[in-house]
């Protein structure tokens, strides 16, 4: 069985969500450190909104990991 059919809500917002509540950040908190607007991390969390190349190293960075997790 695929992880997919396991959890079908699952894609990479969701691992923003996991690694940010790991760190102890809030949603302004961590929008904050990467100079965006909340609504945007939210949409991005929430997978209405993409995470480009260049965020998601950015995510990585601020969230310690790789910023593989996130494409």
């Amino acid at each position: 069985m695929k992880i997919e059919e396991l959890f079908p809500d699952l894609h990479q917002g969701s691992a923003i969500r996991g690694l940010r509540l790991r760190e102890g950040l809030t949603h302004e908190q961590l929008a904050k450190l990467l100079g965006i607007r909340r609504t945007n991390l939210s949409e991005m969390e929430n997978g209405k909104r993409p995470i480009g190349k260049n965020m998601a190293k950015r995510l990585a960075q601020v969230l310690k990991t790789d910023y593989k997790v996130f494409l």
